[in-house]
């Protein structure tokens, strides 16, 4: 595979790799580079919170439509107007990464991202935009600031499975290292999660913790 370096801050990325693991930049592929520049990706908007001081603000990102919060004193999103959570303390440095065929998706600790086929919905619409059984608005991707990991069905129309199992529309999953999420009948994706919280009991497929 071969070695290439982001435009944005030449840091070394790999060839399917969608997103610059170092700046958060979108990275061009090589079969779509007519499109237009991408608008900022998560990551780089969690870039933006290392100078803030750690007292209570809006998130990242809007938890339920993705959409990035650029001022995180606002208290409701901009683009769904639905109310903002208010979160504080550290950032943890966890950051989940799904492995797709068609590239690598990191979400940082602190923020969520949508899967979807429709560019104004998804930062990452063109990794699904050849699978038409994937929703413009598939699912969701959060991580909590502590670095916990969930994925929330948004009523897909061919459904969101976590190992096999299909989520419940609207609930959260927890997803775990080594999980596989498979969005309609064939988009795979494996999760990487390194240093997951300790003492967190797991979620079962209803997205309920199981205390077994």
């Amino acid at each position: 595979m071969a070695t290439l370096t982001c435009p944005a801050c030449a840091a070394t990325v790999q060839e399917d790799d969608l997103i610059c693991f170092t700046c958060g930049a979108n990275l061009p592929r090589p079969d779509r580079l007519e499109d237009p520049a991408s608008p900022p990706t998560v990551r780089q908007e969690s870039l933006r919170r290392d100078a803030a001081p750690a007292t209570s603000m809006a998130p990242a990102s809007c938890p339920r439509c993705g959409a990035a919060i650029p001022d995180r004193s606002t208290m409701a999103c901009p683009a769904c107007s639905r109310p903002l959570p208010r979160v504080s303390g550290p950032i943890s440095p966890v950051v989940l990464r799904l492995a797709f065929a068609a590239g690598n998706v990191d979400v940082p600790a602190g923020t969520s991202l949508v899967l979807g086929r429709d560019p104004g919905e998804s930062l990452v619409a063109a990794a699904f935009l050849d699978h038409d059984n994937v929703s413009r608005r598939h699912a969701t991707v959060t991580v909590s600031d502590s670095g916990e990991a969930t994925i929330r069905d948004e009523e897909s129309t061919n459904g969101t499975f976590i190992n096999g199992d299909r989520a419940l529309p609207g609930t959260d999953v927890r997803l775990r290292d080594g999980d596989q999420i498979r969005l309609g009948a064939d988009v795979m994706a494996n999760v990487s999660l390194p240093r997951q919280p300790a003492g967190s009991p797991p979620f079962s497929p209803n997205g309920q913790r199981d205390h077994r």
